[in-house]
């Protein structure tokens, strides 16, 4: 039978609190890939296991996550949204592709090596393995696209050698596993720290002030925008020295749904007083649907329970038929026409 014209996944961690990054870069993606194919969103409780964390907060944080993604338009009827530990198919997966990944790779990617530095009393081995994991909730359901942010680049790459290594060893070539194709957002990729812009925005090591949170009140994001980094210039454009405006042109540019010349074009005669002003107000407008609409669905855990558990139904139909094959070519249980005969 003949698989989806275009099959989409992402997982997002459900540790911290969503910012505009986060929106821009991952979950607005989310929404529009609904229109374009099979989507496929996994909220990732196991690879928050990586680090210190508090297990009450953990399940807090991960209806926060899920009600903050159904309120930016993630349809239950149109997607699947699942939580990662519900499907066990991942783990027995990650434990069977780890045959086919490098320990070296694995040692030498950049969130190992950052997160292992700070984790010096005690480095969890699930730290080295996280990439593979995150090969696993991919590779499970044979997506085409993960549409993720820029700093995910690596993960991607990895993920398509792991694939590929194993159509090689165990399928003679065959893609039995789907290498899949990294998607990004023309513009916003990587949205900056306001108050520090040679640094991503993020909600561990950046500063509180220079990040822009989802369910931010609007004055919040009016008083981080107008206090946005800038240069000692004034012309609204972008350039060597001018991280700080360039990163307003490339936020306005995203909320809005244009190119940052677009912006450049239209806002060359204003100050920078009255470009941050034109800025926090789009921002205001860009996620005021969400924060509206979250307050709502987070008060109904007992529905967001439903919507991750039916999810997970719909995704564990899928990946349990990509594990079989994959056991099967690895040899791994009994062969399928034995299993089937008893």
């Amino acid at each position: 039978m003949a698989g989806p014209a275009l099959r989409i996944f992402s997982g997002i961690q459900p540790t911290g609190r969503k910012h505009l990054g986060n929106h821009i870069g991952a979950i607005a993606q989310y929404v529009t890939s609904q229109e374009r194919g099979e989507g496929i969103f996994c909220i990732v409780d196991l690879h928050a296991l990586t680090v210190a964390y508090d297990p009450a907060e953990l399940r807090e944080r991960l209806y926060d996550t899920t009600a903050i993604l159904l309120a930016a338009g993630l349809d239950p009827a149109r997607c699947i949204l699942f939580r990662q530990s519900d499907v066990r198919e991942h783990t027995e997966l990650t434990w069977l592709l780890s045959s086919v990944t490098e320990l070296g790779r694995l040692e030498r990617m950049h969130q190992f090596r950052d997160k292992s530095d700070a984790q010096r009393r005690m480095v969890r081995a699930g730290l080295l393995f996280y990439p593979v994991l995150m090969a696993a909730d991919v590779l499970a359901y044979r997506a085409h696209e993960v549409p993720v942010g820029e700093d995910q680049r690596e993960h991607v790459e990895l993920m398509r050698d792991v694939a590929d290594n194993f159509n090689r060893r165990f399928a003679g070539g065959e893609e039995v596993l789907v290498v899949p194709e990294l998607r990004m957002p023309e513009v916003g990729a990587r949205i900056m720290d306001l108050q520090d812009p040679t640094r991503k925005m993020s909600t561990t090591g950046a500063s509180e002030q220079g990040t822009v949170y989802v369910l931010d009140e609007p004055k919040a994001i009016e008083k981080k925008v107008k206090s946005a980094v800038t240069d000692s210039g004034s012309a609204v454009r972008r350039g060597d020295g001018k991280e700080g405006i360039a990163n307003l042109i490339e936020i306005l540019a995203a909320v809005r749904g244009i190119g940052p010349a677009e912006v450049e074009e239209s806002s060359a005669s204003m100050r920078y007083g009255e470009f941050k002003a034109l800025v926090a107000e789009a921002v205001v407008e860009y996620l005021a649907p969400v924060r509206e609409r979250y307050t709502e669905l987070r008060e109904d855990e007992r529905g967001l329970e439903a919507v991750l558990g039916q999810g997970a139904e719909r995704a564990r139909a899928i990946a349990s038929g990509t594990l079989a094959d994959v056991r099967e070519l690895m040899g791994v249980g009994a062969p399928s026409a034995i299993a089937t005969s008893v």
